[in-house]
C-alpha cells in the first residue's frame, strides 16, 4: 500500500513539474489616450506563437514554454514596440502603449518591384488606399475608391492612370490589377472584374503610376494596382456588416421613370482565426441594387477563402479562392436625353449572367539569409452569357505560373529575377474558340550607394501568341534613380518601355448589340510605349507631405476602338502615334492634436493623336480630388470632392450615325460626397456606423456617352466586430 502511495505521489510531483514548464502571457494594449486598441498583434518573435487583442485591448497567449522571449506588438497606424520578457511559472502580464504615427507619409509597398520598399525609396510615383476607406465610405466596388486617387480616373469601369486608357467597351486594360500579386484580368476580354475583389478583407491597395512592363509584362504599360489582403487573425475575429441605401429622385422630373426612390443593400459575414500553424479567413457577401436606371438592376453573391500554413523554417503556403455569381440587367446607352435613365426599348428585359472563379496557390521559403524563393500558381475561370439579340456567351480558362527569387546581399544590393508562363483557352460564340500563351523572363537589380542614391535597372523579355495573330516578342527595360537630398526631400526619375498584346476581344469580336455592330480585326499588332517621369517628394515635420511629378509617354501602334467609315461598324485598330504629357501634384496634411487630415491632388493631361493632331478620346484635360476628415474622439466627419474636365473627344461617329441619340451631351464632372460616423470599438462596444451621402449636389454627369452616372444617394453602413 505504501509503495502505491509513493508511486502516486511521484506521479503527482512529476505532473505538477511538467505543467509548471508552461505559463500564460497576457496583457492589454492601448493608445496614448488610454483607449484600447482592437486587433493589435502580439507576436513572440522566432516562434509561431501570438495573439490579437479583443474589443477591450486584451490578449492572451496560453501555455507558453518558460524562457526568455522578444515580443513585438504592432497595429496599423501605430509605431510598433519590441519588448524583451522572461516568462516564469507565475506567468506574465504586460501593459503596452502604442504611439500613433503618420504611416501614410512613408508606408511600405510591395507592388513596384515585387518586394518590400518604402514609398520614399521608389523611382516612380505611387499611392496607397488604406483599409478603413472601404468601411468609412461604403464603397461596393474597388474602382469606386480608385476614382479618388490623384492621377487616376475611371470611365464607367475602364481604369486609366495618367491618361493611359480611354474607353474600349470592356476589352483589355493598360493597368494590370492583382490580388496579392495574382492578376485578375479575364482570359477572353482581358478586362478587370472589379466585383471579384473582396472589399471586407482588404488591408491596403497599392497603385504604381507609369509603365511597369519590366516587371509585370503585358497590360501594365500604364501602371499596376495590387490589392493586399489582410493577414489571418491570430485569434477568433468575426465581422458582420450590413448596409442599406436609396437613390434620390432624379433632378429632372421627366427622367423619373419609376416614380419611387430606388434602393440598394448588402450584407457580409466574415471570420478569421488560427488553429495551430493554420490560419484561415472566410467571408460571404451578398449585394442587391435596384438602380436609379431602368433595366440596370444587379444581384451578386461572392465567397472568399484564404488559408495560410506556416512550415516554420521551411516557409509558408497560402491558398486563395474567390467565387462570384452575378446577374444584372443591360444598360448600354440611354434612349435619348429626355429618357436619360432608360435604355432603348429593344434593350429592356435583356440580362447578363456571369460566374467567376479564381484559385491561387503561393509558396514562399527562405533558401538562406540572402535568397527568398516564391512559387505562384493561379487558375481563373470566367463564364458569362447575355440574353439579348446576339445571345453572346463565353467561357474562358486562364492558367498562370510564376517562379520568382529575391536576392539581398546586405550591402545595398537587391536582385529579383523570375519567369512567368500563361496559358489561355476560350470557347465563345462572340470570339470563336481561341487559345493564347505567353512566356516572360525578367530581372531587376537595385543598388543603394554609400551616398544617398539608389539606382534601379531591370529588363523583361516576353514572347507570346494569340491564336491566329502573328507571334509577338517584346523587350521591356527600365532605369530609375532615387536621390535623397535630405531625410525630408527626395528626388526621383525613371524611364521605361512598356507593351501590351491585343486581347481576344479586340482582335476577334464579331457581334451586334444595342444596334451597334462590332467586327474583328485579325491584323492587330502589339502596342508599345516609352515613358519617363521626374518627381520630387517633400515632408514637413510629419505634418505635411507634398509630392509632384512631370511625365510623358509616347505610344506606338496604340489600340483604340473606332468606326470604319466604309460600313459604319466598330472595330479596334492601331493608332500610329499618340503622346500623353502632363504633371501631377498632391499634398497630405495631418494634424493629430486636432484630429484633422486633408488630402488634395491635381493632374494636368495633354493626350493627343500625333498623326491627326487631335485629342485622344475620353481623356480629360484636368483632374482634381480632395478629401477632408475630422475625427474627434470616436466620431468621424468627412467630405470628398472630385473634378474631371469635359472630354474633348468622344465617339462622335456613334452620334453621327444615330446609334447614340444626343450622345454629344456631356459636361464637366463635379461630385461632392459627405460622410459621418462613429467607431465605438475604442470604448469597448463592438460596433461602427457610417452614414454616406454621395453626389450630395445631385449633379448630372457622364463618364461615358449616353450614360448618366449615379445620382444622389444615401446609405447607412453598420459593422459588428466580435
Amino acid at each position: 500500500m505504501k509503495t502505491i502511495r509513493k508511486i502516486i505521489l511521484v506521479l503527482l510531483v512529476l505532473t505538477s513539474l511538467l505543467f509548471a514548464q508552461k505559463a500564460n502571457i497576457e496583457g492589454w494594449v492601448k493608445d496614448t489616450h488610454n483607449s484600447p486598441l482592437v486587433g493589435a498583434n502580439v507576436i513572440l518573435l522566432n516562434t509561431d506563437l501570438g495573439a490579437a487583442t479583443n474589443l477591450k485591448g486584451y490578449f492572451k497567449i496560453p501555455s507558453v514554454p518558460l524562457g526568455k522571449y522578444k515580443t513585438k506588438i504592432s497595429s496599423i497606424g501605430y509605431e510598433p514596440v519590441t519588448k524583451d520578457i522572461e516568462l516564469t511559472s507565475s506567468g506574465i502580464k504586460l501593459s503596452i502603449t502604442l504611439r500613433e504615427i503618420s504611416v501614410e507619409f512613408d508606408p511600405v509597398i510591395v507592388t513596384a518591384s515585387k518586394y518590400s520598399q518604402k514609398i520614399s525609396d521608389l523611382p516612380v510615383s505611387a499611392s496607397i488606399i488604406p483599409s478603413k476607406t472601404f468601411s468609412e465610405k461604403n464603397f461596393t466596388r474597388l474602382d469606386r475608391a480608385l476614382r479618388y486617387v490623384s492621377g487616376v480616373y475611371v470611365t464607367t469601369d475602364q481604369i486609366s492612370i495618367r491618361g493611359s486608357s480611354g474607353y474600349s467597351r470592356g476589352a483589355g486594360t493598360r493597368v494590370i490589377t492583382a490580388i496579392d500579386g495574382i492578376p485578375i484580368y479575364t482570359g477572353d476580354t482581358g478586362e478587370i472584374i472589379w466585383e471579384l475583389v473582396p472589399l471586407s478583407d482588404i488591408e491596403s491597395v497599392e497603385i504604381i503610376k507609369g509603365a511597369s512592363s519590366s516587371v509585370y509584362g503585358s497590360s501594365s504599360m500604364g501602371g499596376a494596382i495590387n490589392v493586399i489582403t489582410k493577414k489571418n487573425s491570430l485569434s477568433p475575429v468575426t465581422l458582420i456588416k450590413s448596409y442599406i441605401g436609396f437613390y434620390d429622385k432624379p433632378y429632372y422630373s421627366i427622367w423619373d421613370w419609376s416614380g419611387e426612390r430606388r434602393s440598394f443593400n448588402g450584407q457580409t459575414i466574415a471570420h478569421s482565426n488560427r488553429i495551430g500553424k493554420l490560419g484561415y479567413s472566410v467571408s460571404l457577401s451578398r449585394l442587391e441594387n435596384k438602380s436609379y436606371r431602368l433595366n440596370d438592376w444587379l444581384k451578386r453573391l461572392t465567397g472568399y477563402l484564404k488559408l495560410n500554413y506556416d512550415f516554420g523554417k521551411y516557409g509558408n503556403l497560402t491558398f486563395l479562392s474567390i467565387g462570384m455569381n452575378q446577374v444584372h440587367g443591360t444598360f448600354n446607352f440611354w434612349r435619348d436625353i429626355w429618357h436619360a435613365l432608360e435604355p432603348p426599348a429593344d434593350d429592356i428585359g435583356e440580362t447578363v449572367k456571369a460566374e467567376r472563379y479564381l484559385f491561387g496557390l503561393k509558396y514562399t521559403t527562405k533558401i538562406n539569409k540572402h535568397f527568398d524563393l516564391h512559387l505562384i500558381g493561379s487558375f481563373y475561370r470566367n463564364l458569362w452569357y447575355d440574353q439579348s439579340e446576339s445571345n453572346n456567351n463565353s467561357a474562358s480558362n486562364l492558367v498562370r505560373n510564376e517562379i520568382r527569387s529575391v536576392y539581398k546581399s546586405g550591402n545595398g544590393l537587391k536582385i529579383i529575377f523570375g519567369t512567368e508562363l500563361t496559358l489561355g483557352k476560350v470557347r465563345s460564340n462572340i470570339f470563336s474558340d481561341r487559345t493564347s500563351q505567353s512566356t516572360g523572363f525578367y530581372g531587376q537589380a537595385e543598388y543603394r550607394f554609400p551616398f544617398p542614391l539608389t539606382a534601379t535597372v531591370g529588363v523583361r523579355y516576353d514572347r507570346g501568341s494569340l491564336d491566329t495573330l502573328k507571334n509577338y516578342d517584346a523587350l521591356s527595360p527600365r532605369l530609375g534613380f532615387n536621390y535623397k537630398l535630405s531625410k525630408t526631400l527626395v528626388l526621383r526619375t525613371s524611364i521605361a518601355k512598356g507593351f501590351r498584346a491585343p486581347t481576344l476581344a479586340e482582335a476577334f469580336t464579331s457581334t451586334r448589340t444595342s444596334g451597334i455592330r462590332v467586327k474583328p480585326n485579325p491584323n492587330l499588332k502589339t502596342e508599345t510605349n516609352y515613358s519617363w517621369e521626374f518627381g520630387v517628394r517633400k515632408t514637413f515635420s510629419n505634418l505635411l507631405l507634398i509630392d509632384a511629378a512631370v511625365f510623358q509617354s509616347e505610344y506606338y501602334d496604340m489600340i483604340e476602338p473606332g468606326i470604319d467609315p466604309k460600313d459604319g461598324e466598330v472595330y479596334f485598330d492601331n493608332i500610329t502615334h499618340a503622346r500623353i504629357q502632363g504633371f501631377e501634384t498632391s499634398a497630405k496634411f495631418e494634424y493629430k492634436p486636432l484630429n484633422i487630415s486633408l488630402n488634395v491632388g491635381y493632374t494636368y493631361l495633354w493626350a493627343r493623336n500625333v498623326k491627326l493632331n487631335k485629342a485622344l478620346k475620353y481623356r480629360p484635360r484636368h483632374l482634381a480630388v480632395a478629401s477632408l476628415t475630422y475625427s474627434p474622439s470616436f466620431f468621424e466627419f468627412g467630405a470628398d470632392f472630385r473634378y474631371m474636365s469635359r472630354f474633348e473627344e468622344i465617339d462622335h461617329e456613334l452620334v453621327d450615325l444615330g446609334l447614340v441619340k444626343n450622345g454629344e451631351i456631356r459636361s464637366h464632372v463635379f461630385v461632392l460626397d459627405l460622410r459621418a460616423g462613429a467607431s465605438l470599438y475604442k470604448i469597448g462596444i463592438p460596433l461602427s456606423a457610417y452614414l454616406n451621402l454621395n453626389n450630395a449636389l445631385n449633379y448630372n454627369y457622364v463618364e461615358m456617352i449616353g450614360n448618366v452616372s449615379p445620382i444622389r444617394n444615401i446609405s447607412l453602413n453598420l459593422e459588428f466586430l466580435f
